[in-house]
């Protein structure tokens, strides 16, 4: 660009609106999960854990947007690292698998509560340095 000229500013489009705000709610659903996992780590300690409604909750955000992320990706014209996505995937069904089945249960493991704070690190930290 030639010295002195003035760059337009980028347009933002409609599309790029709604991945935003979907990206948004899927930060939401993140927050909630782990939110969740830290209230309890105190309770974690003295072997009192419960999966809390939250963690439920963040999790099914997390798959639903996930999911739409990767849809509405496509839909723009890119192409999403499929296996990264899948493991991104694998985790979460993990995660919403142990949540799902031990959410009513007073007092939960301290290896299966750990290991749902574990593979939600882990996750955050896949959708954050691996690019």
């Amino acid at each position: 660009m030639p010295k002195g000229t003035v760059k337009a500013p980028a347009r933002v489009g409609s599309m790029d609106v709604l991945i935003h705000a979907v990206v948004g709610l899927h930060i939401i659903g993140i927050a909630a999960l782990l939110g969740g996992f830290m209230t309890q780590m105190k309770a974690m300690g003295k072997g009192e854990a419960r999966m809390v409604p939250a963690m439920l909750h963040g999790a099914l955000t997390m798959l639903v947007t996930g999911a739409a992320l990767y849809g509405l990706d496509k839909a723009d014209g890119h192409a999403p690292d499929t296996f990264k996505i899948g493991v991104k995937l694998a985790l979460l069904v993990v995660i919403l698998g142990l949540v799902y089945v031990k959410r009513d249960d007073e007092k939960v493991e301290a290896a299966a509560f750990g290991t749902v704070g574990a593979l939600t690190m882990a996750n955050i930290f896949i959708a954050v340095l691996w690019t």
